[in-house]
């Protein structure tokens, strides 16, 4: 007959059993008999509720899943050759992903005969590196994959929402408010247009709110 060491429900040990005498005391008590080890000699068999031990563990899953920290990767493509204003604007996407506490996987895609200059493709990922220091850091550093060159960079602590950035937001609610107080009357300006000056926009805000 099968032979098990019990523990009881509250973590002791009851010795070896035949399997018919741990099942009757753990029925006797109106209880579960759960094989926990069955790989051991002999296999440990243990007295317990199985429907509160089942809850248990789901409810131990799912908060181990709630403080799992999701890992946000965002991709941003350069050419080795980009120009200034191309450079900028993909360096604007890289630090607000970055201020949104995410990586970023910075590729070089090399075309042509251009991958038989890999050193400028390493050195424009060193100099996004270094125009983005504050917020960002190398967490894989420029290595080749295939006709690509890739480098990770991931959030520092100083990465997040600034001051100056909330500053903006405002600015430019206050400026969407005097827009809408002209009743579209007035054009939007253009884009390349100087922004309103803060004190007028301000001002504008505020009979905005009298009125």
């Amino acid at each position: 007959m099968p032979r098990v060491r019990l523990i009881d429900e509250d973590g002791a040990q009851l010795g070896i059993k035949t399997a018919d005498e741990a099942r009757e005391y753990a029925y006797g008590k109106n209880l579960d008999l759960v094989e926990v080890a069955a790989q051991a000699d002999p296999p440990v068999a243990r007295v317990m509720d199985y429907g509160k031990y089942r809850y248990e563990q789901e409810q131990k899953a799912k908060l181990a899943r709630k403080h799992q920290t999701s890992i946000n990767v965002k991709e941003i493509k350069f050419r080795p050759k980009i120009g200034i204003h191309d450079y900028d604007t993909k360096k604007g996407h890289v630090v607000r992903f970055l201020n949104q506490r995410a990586k970023v996987k910075v590729t070089i895609m090399f075309r042509g005969r251009e991958n038989l200059h890999p050193e400028r493709g390493r050195d424009l990922l060193i100099r996004l590196s270094e125009d983005v220091k504050e917020i960002g850091q190398i967490e894989s550093p420029p290595l080749l994959d295939g006709r690509n060159m890739v480098m990770l960079l991931g959030p520092t602590k100083n990465a997040g929402v600034t001051r100056d950035d909330a500053k903006t937001e405002d600015v430019e609610r206050s400026e969407e408010a005097v827009q809408a107080l002209g009743g579209g009357q007035a054009d939007a300006p253009p884009r390349d247009e100087e922004p309103q000056p803060r004190e007028e926009v301000g001002q504008a805000a505020a009979r905005l709110s009298q009125g």
